[in-house]
């Protein structure tokens, strides 16, 4: 790995496996995961301040007056940023910085003057998309259907992103992930 840090930008449409990819990259010992802040509720087997900071519309709102967000967007209807502070202390200490974003806040990201390596997970097919999103039992169909809507408008991104990964084999897609980040088994907690 590099001695500077580097933000390793993470996007794609939800259930794309964008999630699963960010936990394996965290288990590298140089990287850390950038906690985005968000107002949306918490869902079943997430951690306060692990998984997300979740806080209040009006304490985000307060915190986008103060500049402290390097990105912030309003994704179904609810806010999702990152704190700018979090992000600058791991490149500070030679660390990459993992961002799970979605694509309007990689554009934001991508204007920023910071080191990125962007990733745009893609599911091999809407079906499995559908399937994955039934699968993990967190949205009613009228939810889904809402963010099937986004997914067309999403996958359009996907040229803009340093590369373009299907999600067909997660541990293929994952080798591909080490091999353009310079990771190896070497570096790796689990």
């Amino acid at each position: 790995m590099s001695n500077s840090g580097r933000l390793i930008v993470i996007s794609g449409p939800t259930a794309s496996g964008k999630s699963t990819l960010w936990k394996r990259l965290v288990s590298y010992s140089n990287v850390d995961f950038s906690v985005s802040a968000t107002t949306r509720g918490i869902r079943t087997g997430e951690t306060d301040g692990k998984d997300y900071s979740f806080i209040s519309v009006e304490e985000f709102k307060q915190r986008i007056d103060n500049n402290e967000f390097l990105e912030y967007a309003t994704v179904h209807a609810n806010y999702y940023g990152t704190l700018r502070a979090n992000v600058e202390a791991s490149l500070n200490a030679g660390r990459d910085i993992v961002l799970e974003v979605d694509v309007q806040g990689a554009q934001q990201l991508a204007d920023c003057g910071l080191p990125i390596v962007s990733i745009f997970v893609v599911p091999p097919s809407r079906e499995t998309l559908i399937e994955r999103l039934r699968n993990r039992g967190t949205e009613t169909e009228e939810q889904i259907a809402t963010r099937l809507k986004a997914v067309d408008h999403e996958l359009g991104f996907a040229k803009d992103y340093d590369y373009q990964l299907v999600n067909d084999n997660f541990e293929r897609m994952l080798a591909e992930t080490e091999g353009i980040l310079g990771y190896s088994v070497e570096n790796s907690n689990g």
